[in-house]
């Protein structure tokens, strides 16, 4: 796993920018009345923690790669899955050659191999596409191998990967009689060369993307984005999910592209996304535009939920903004927003040119947000979207977005928490234990950190016990205790504190910003992050 950047200001005169893939400080001179832009800088700094740490310790991003996803997909592929097998990267065909190999000399490998292409078969799907996104899905959530248990059951599973509940029991048994840990050690180079090349790219992404709206990368606790690097799907898709508070996008890289515009697009999401679910007043303001866009050919759930069409506008609007060409670029990205809007995204104008008078002002994007909202016209932009002669088909959503039952409690009360609304967040887990009809683990683990945010320390301790004593989901486990280790280390009870890291790092080998957090914790005591100082 490699960690994306890291920025701070070092004085009034330059910034810094460190690049943990060549280990480079670049310092750029600030021009004359450029020191306005000095308290975004500290933002970032603020947020990414103090000078002297590393991006790997404040980094919310990560690239990486993962065995359960290389064991599904290479599961696939020796069952028929070949969509493009001819444009994909080398070590696909190579571990696809070794493990019918495997199979080939081995009774027990052909009957594990024959019983799991059995299930493939009788799960397969008309559309190529999905056929890949329904085991991107399953791979998300299941367990490390070799036992690939689920993560989670029943309404917390995404619907596609439901159909495929029994896969994580066969794959079991075709890992281990084909030897396929042995294959995956085998190629690590290779995949580690693949993260090497897409490290520098998608750095620059992050950073220009954090410059241009001003707002820092990492934000709650918790929340994460992931790109992980498979070679073993076709390399003309991409796959990028949102479970909860976490990103993942899953790409399949073949010579020099990368797909940087559509990892960027799940990236803003990211950003995003808690920009809408913080202002739920608003977004009910502006509810009667979804009676514009439903004959667009855009996704349902862009047509059901405001937040989503508000968020996916912006984001639409923000890629046209950053098509490079300078002035010579302006008719493409006018282009741009008329295509997006005829499609259904029906505010992408309007954001558009909020956009334009968004980059002269030093404020950043988290707070200009509102203001734009706020002054969306609802009756005008009616007006407008009503003589909308709408396209017959939209480009396909980077991000997977299936048709849901109605929100869960829990998931509904993360959502809550992560865009800083700790009342609801609490009203609704305590509703779910009420209810005992989701993981209670989650929802002690919930409320234990609406204590942390109100600063009950007594209250946080006894709700993070209470979510080890019922969680089973390793992400609840793992946060779970270095939450209490931090509290140890606050009451100076060292060793009680080391216990739980020590804990949490056995919890998190397939968490790595958890995993990051651990080892901190056992190299030093933990100490709170020291607050702004109101500037004078």
């Amino acid at each position: 796993m490699l960690p994306l950047l890291t920025l701070f200001v070092e004085n009034s005169y330059t910034y810094v920018v460190v690049l943990p893939s060549c280990l480079s400080v670049r310092r750029f001179p600030l021009r004359p009345g450029f020191h306005r832009w000095i308290p975004v800088f500290l933002a970032f700094l603020l947020t990414f923690g103090s000078i002297a740490a590393s991006a790997s310790e404040n980094s919310n991003a990560s690239l990486d790669s993962s065995e359960t996803l290389f064991s599904v997909m290479t599961a696939i592929n020796a069952c028929g899955y070949d969509q493009e097998l001819e444009g994909s990267d080398l070590v696909r065909a190579q571990v696809r050659s070794e493990v019918a190999k495997a199979i080939a000399g081995s009774d027990e490998a052909t009957a594990a191999t024959n019983e799991i292409c059995d299930f493939y078969k009788e799960h397969q799907q008309q559309d190529w596409s999905r056929e890949l996104a329904q085991y991107i899905s399953l791979a998300l959530f299941l367990q490390d191998p070799p036992h690939f248990t689920m993560k989670a059951t029943g309404a917390e599973l995404p619907p596609d990967a439901t159909r495929l509940v029994g896969f994580g029991v066969l794959l079991e048994k075709f890992y281990q009689s084909v030897k396929l840990h042995d294959i995956w050690l085998e190629h690590r180079g290779q995949y580690n060369a693949l993260i090497e090349r897409f490290h520098d790219p998608l750095n620059k992404m992050m950073f220009d993307t954090g410059i241009y709206l001003r707002l820092p990368s990492s934000g709650y606790l918790g929340r994460q984005f992931t790109v992980y690097l498979e070679p073993m799907g076709a390399p003309g898709q991409i796959n990028a999910r949102v479970y909860g508070t976490d990103y993942f996008v899953v790409v399949s890289p073949a010579g020099s592209s990368t797909k940087i515009d559509q990892i960027r697009h799940t990236y803003l999401h990211y950003l995003l996304d808690p920009l809408s679910m913080k202002r739920p007043e608003a977004m009910q303001r502006l509810e009667p535009l979804l009676d514009q866009v439903r004959l667009a050919p855009i996704d349902q759930s862009f047509r059901d939920d405001i937040s989503l069409l508000v968020t996916e506008c912006l984001i639409r609007a923000i890629e046209a903004r950053l098509m490079p060409g300078g002035k010579a670029a302006d008719e493409r990205r006018e282009t741009t927003v008329d295509n997006s809007v005829q499609q259904g995204y029906i505010l992408t104008r309007y954001f558009y040119n909020s956009l334009v008078k968004f980059e002269r002002e030093p404020v950043g994007c988290r707070d200009a947000f509102g203001a734009m909202v706020n002054d969306i016209d609802v009756r005008a932009e009616s007006k407008r979207a009503s003589q909308i002669q709408f396209a017959d088909a939209a480009s396909p959503e980077v991000l997977y977005l299936p048709q849901r039952p109605p929100e869960r409690l829990l998931a509904n009360a993360e959502k809550r928490l992560s865009a800083g609304d700790s009342a609801t967040a609490q009203k609704l887990a305590q509703q779910a234990l009420e209810e005992h009809q989701e993981d209670p683990g989650r929802a002690y683990f919930v409320l234990a950190q609406v204590a942390t945010a109100n600063r009950d320390l007594k209250g946080a301790q006894d709700y993070f016990q209470r979510a080890l004593e019922a969680a089973k989901e390793p992400k609840v486990v793992a946060w779970s205790h270095i939450y209490l280790g931090r509290i140890f280390d606050l009451q100076e009870e060292r060793q009680a504190a080391v216990e739980h890291y020590q804990a949490a790092l056995q919890a998190s080998s397939a968490l790595p910003e958890a995993k990051a957090a651990a080892e901190r914790g056992l190299k030093q005591p933990y100490e709170p992050p020291v607050a702004p100082q109101p500037q004078e």
